[in-house]
Order: C-alpha cells, then sequence, then structure tokens
C-alpha cells in the first residue's frame, strides 16, 4: 500500500528541490557536535511557512537515528480512534518513506487498541509534514505513523506503556515523534499564557497534568493526545527532562496578532 501525499504543494513545496532547499534552511547553523541522542521530541505540523523552522530547530539538534514512532491527532471524525498503518510506504515529493512493519506489528501485539486503517490517515497532514524532514536529514529510515481520535487518559496511557515496552525491547534506537500545534485562533497575548500552562506541564514530564489543564482551561492543542502519550512513554523509558527548543505563533509570520496558532519544539532526554 502507498499513502500519497495529501498537503504537497500546499502545506509544504511540492518541487522536490525547493522541498529540500527549504528544510535544510529549517535545520541549519547546528554543528553535527552539538547534536544529541533523545528519548523524543514534540513538534508542530502547520505549513511550513509558518511552523517550519519551529520544527527545523528540533531536528537540526538531534542525533536521529533510523527508526521512528510518529504519534499525531486525527482532525478529522473519520476513522478508529487509535489508528496505525503497519505495511507499504508513504510516498512524498523527495520519494517513499518505508512504514516499520516488524516494528509496527510489535506494537499492534503489545497493544491491542491499535487498529490498521487508511481513512483515518488518508487526508491527516500532521505525520506527512515529518517526512521530509526526515527524508533530507537521515534518508534511510523506517517509520510506524499513528493517528489518535481519542483523549482518554486512560487509553493514552495503555498506548504510551505499550509504545515504552516495544521501544525498550528494540535493538535498534527509535525516536517518539509527536506531532502537535498549540492553542488555537485567539490572540497572541492569551495564546502565550495558555501555551504556557500547557509547557509547563510537558517541561514537569506531566501527562495527566497536560490533559487536565488543556481541559480546565480550554487550550485548543490539538495533538495533546499524542503528547500525553508520548510523555508516558518517555518516562517509562527514563526521561529526566524537557529542553523547550523554539517557541513561536503564526503571528510572528504573518504579523497578525488578533487570531494565531501556537507552536512549540522540544526535547525529551
Amino acid at each position: 500500500m502507498i499513502r500519497h501525499p495529501a498537503v504537497a504543494g500546499r502545506f509544504y513545496p511540492d518541487q522536490p528541490s525547493e522541498l529540500t532547499k527549504q528544510v535544510q534552511s529549517f535545520c541549519s547553523g547546528v554543528a553535527p557536535a552539538d547534536r544529541h541522542k533523545a528519548l523524543a521530541c514534540i513538534v508542530p505540523h502547520a505549513g511550513y511557512r509558518y511552523s517550519g523552522h519551529v520544527a527545523g530547530a528540533v531536528y537540526a539538534r538531534l542525533d536521529l537515528p533510523c527508526r521512528f514512532l510518529l504519534l499525531g491527532p486525527r482532525h478529522f471524525p473519520r476513522g478508529e480512534p487509535q489508528a496505525i498503518l503497519s505495511e507499504g510506504a508513504w510516498r512524498t515529493p523527495l520519494g517513499l518513506a518505508e512504514i516499520d512493519a516488524p516494528l509496527a506489528a510489535e506494537l499492534k501485539k503489545t497493544c491491542p487498541a491499535l487498529v490498521d486503517d487508511q481513512v483515518a490517515h488518508r487526508d491527516e497532514h500532521a505525520l506527512e509534514v515529518q517526512l521530509p524532514f526526515l527524508q533530507t536529514l537521515v534518508g534511510d529510515f523506517r517509520f510506524v505513523p499513528i493517528a489518535l481520535g481519542t483523549h482518554d487518559y486512560s487509553a493514552l496511557e495503555s498506548l504510551g506503556e505499550a509504545i515504552a515496552s516495544v521501544v525498550a525491547r528494540s535493538t535498534e534506537p527509535v525516536l517518539i515523534i509527536a506531532s502537535s500545534d498549540m492553542n488555537h485562533y485567539e490572540s497572541d497575548q492569551i495564546t502565550r499564557v495558555k501555551d504556557r500552562m500547557a509547557l509547563d506541564r510537558v517541561m514537569a514530564l506531566d501527562a495527566r497534568g497536560l490533559l487536565e489543564v488543556v481541559r480546565r482551561e480550554g487550550i485548543t492543542m490539538c495533538g495533546v493526545g499524542p503528547a500525553v502519550s508520548m510523555l508516558i512513554a518517555a518516562r517509562l523509558l527514563g526521561a529526566k527532562h524537557v529542553d523547550l527548543i523554539r517557541y513561536a505563533t503564526s503571528g510572528d509570520i504573518s504579523g497578525d496578532y488578533d487570531e494565531v496558532v501556537g507552536y512549540a519544539g522540544a526535547i525529551v532526554e
């Protein structure tokens, strides 16, 4: 099964040379000696014009492995609440990115709630926009895509525990990538306050607290589910701290500060 791009030419360039050049520009300025290994990260998934520089700042600081687990939100009300794709490849303008079938099989075995579902992934952009970064910076890699349409803590906790178990057993390093934008469509001032509350819980490795503050304060963080599962897995794998690499809002690019979207990039070690 080949999954074709849903947002090429809209969220990022559809011409390979232009796309490579843009990704490289987002990831420049970090010496190889300054890159380090990590357990997980959070990156945004808006159009590259708005959030590419935030995602690139994270990827540039990582000693990237060759296996990835990508967790993203299901923005549309279609498909399974915990949707995985366990075989085939995803196409981008830079070529095919192969799904890690053995890793996917282990995840499904450990977490039966994961269901193969093409519908949940078909029109999603949150994971797709990460692939050109990995194709440019790593080249030969494998990944497992998971789209989450649930905010139920027990379900997210079970998934996080399964991820930790599978990653701990892997003979090769696996980077867990949680894809999320932050607060949506309020003023820049309000968004920065709300996002700070959410990021404080991320920095504390407090998965339950993150979900609670998002609900209590009405923070429209679309990838809170992926972030919760990622934080649970990272803590079980021994994570000790989180570095906030970059934060921005769409207003920093558009100049419109009345309605913005927040973007955060963080590394979990």
